[in-house]
């Protein structure tokens, strides 16, 4: 019984880690300034992000280039700036992260 509790437990602690370490990228890198994972900010929340790319097949490669890149209209008049110095993994991993709903 207690193998069975620790394998639980160190699983849900691996299966929290990517999450939490993409909501830490998020952070280091400044994306918080703007956006929230549940409410609109300057930015949208992360949750209505992944809401509107759901049924998108290309919705990663979408939303990693819209990070790396930038892009203003897509949620009103604020501009996204461009986040060029953000490596290409880690801008897929925030673009993943955030499609799952920031969780």
């Amino acid at each position: 019984m207690q193998h069975r509790l620790i394998w639980a437990a160190l699983a849900l602690s691996t299966m929290a880690a990517p999450a939490m370490a993409n909501l830490e990228l998020a952070k280091k890198n400044a994306c918080m300034a703007c956006h929230a994972v549940d409410k609109k900010m300057v930015g949208p929340a992360y949750q209505d992000v992944a809401k509107k790319y759901k049924d998108q097949k290309d919705a990663l490669a979408v939303v990693t280039d819209n990070i790396k890149k930038g892009g203003s209209g897509k949620w009103g008049p604020a501009p996204m700036p461009p986040q060029a110095a953000l490596s290409d993994a880690d801008a897929k991993a925030l673009a993943a992260w955030v499609l799952g709903g920031a969780k």
